[in-house]
Formats: structure tokens, sequence, C-alpha cells
């Protein structure tokens, strides 16, 4: 396994400082980041689905000229992912209620036990990067697998992962297993790294079917 930082820490210690390095490692988006438009294409099987976006100073999404409102939600939602995991956030801010201890090895990494306000969530962390989440958000249980991530010169971003949903009571899954592919590309003029593309691919699970569906946002400009 790849020698990291984390692997001195012995099993039961506390490992805050480890877990802080992934967690200031990660790419987020300076404050004061204007925004960006562009255009948005979604695309499964033979159907394509054009329009435009535009991401505001304040982070929130506007999805303009899309015929059908379903997907007009999906580009808004996957949009709001985005804007979301780009907000600079302290690790104080975010977790200076929660104790972690370090748990075994994996190839993942090191397991970080989640104690205090976010009792019962886990993660890995390796070389500095969190390669597995386990959290309990609004009744459900979402796990992440990252299995590659994207150097931007300035902290990572995951590019290649899994999530899966679970009844975090009975374990029993919430739809089929997704997997990620996202490519990401600066902004011009060596602007802030963007979202430029995303394929999901959904496995059948309880009460759905299996699907892929491509989401490719173009001609990206920052806004003044």
């Amino acid at each position: 396994m790849t020698s990291t930082s984390a692997t001195v820490i012995a099993p039961g210690s506390d490992c805050r400082d480890a877990f802080r390095a992934a967690y200031q490692n990660r790419y987020t988006w300076d404050p004061g980041f204007s925004g960006y438009s562009g255009r948005c294409i979604w695309l499964q099987g033979d159907r394509s689905v054009e329009g435009t976006f535009r991401v505001g100073a304040d982070l929130k999404a506007k999805v303009e000229g899309v015929s059908d409102p379903e997907v007009e939600k999906a580009f808004a939602s996957q949009l709001w992912e985005v804007c979301i995991h780009r907000v600079r956030r302290t690790f104080e801010q975010t977790h200076s209620e929660n104790i972690f201890t370090a748990g075994d090895y994996t190839d993942e990494g090191l397991e970080v036990i989640i104690g205090g306000k976010g009792q019962g969530d886990k993660y890995r962390i390796k070389d500095d990067i969190v390669t597995m989440v386990h959290r309990h958000i609004h009744g459900t249980v979402v796990t992440i697998h990252t299995m590659s991530t994207t150097d931007t010169g300035n902290g990572y971003l995951s590019h290649t992962y899994t999530s899966e949903y679970a009844d975090p009571k009975t374990g029993e899954s919430k739809g089929g297993k997704s997997t990620f592919e996202d490519q990401f590309a600066p902004l011009p003029g060596n602007g802030p790294w963007t979202l430029a593309s995303r394929r999901i691919t959904t496995a059948a699970g309880p009460g759905s079917e299996a699907s892929e569906q491509t989401f490719l946002f173009e001609d990206l400009q920052l806004l003044a």
C-alpha cells in the first residue's frame, strides 16, 4: 500500500489532523468568484436536449431554454451538486463539533470514524485524498467511493467515483449503484475549474431500471 502520513496513526488514535489535511486538499473556488455561464447538453441514447445556464455569484444556477422540464431539473441538480462542493468552508466551520478516530487500513486508506455531531459517519483517506464517504443525510445513508482524481494544481477533484444510497436502519439499497465519470477544465484565462462533462451509469435497483446519461457543459465563460 502506498505510504501516507496517515499510515503512522494507530487504530483508536485521534486522526483529526490527517483528516484536516485531506479536507483542505479538496479543490474549492476562491471567495468572490463571480460565477459563470454556458451551454448545457443532455444525452441519453438517441435523445439530446440543449439549453443555457448561468451560475451567479451566489452560486445559484438558472437554466433556460430547455424544452423538457425533467431535463431542466436534472441540469439544475447537476449544477447545484457542482457548486455545493466548490464552496469554501473552513475545516472548523464544517467539522468543529466532530471527533475523529482512526480505524483500520485497507487499499482505500485509513478509516476515519466520526463521533460527536456526525456520529455514525465514516470516511477513508489516502495520500491527502478523501477516498470514501459514508454519511447519514436526511434519513438516508450515502456511500461514495472515489477511484481516481484530477489534480488542478490547487487541490483535487474526483474524476471517477461511485455512489449508493441505503436505508440507515435496514441497510437496504435505495435504487441502483451509480458510477460517475467527471471531466473538469479551467474557465478561459486560467479561471476557476468547472465541470465540463459528467457521465452517469446507474445499475438496475429496487424499483428502477439501468440507465446511462451524459451532461455536457460547453462554451463556458466567466461572469464579469
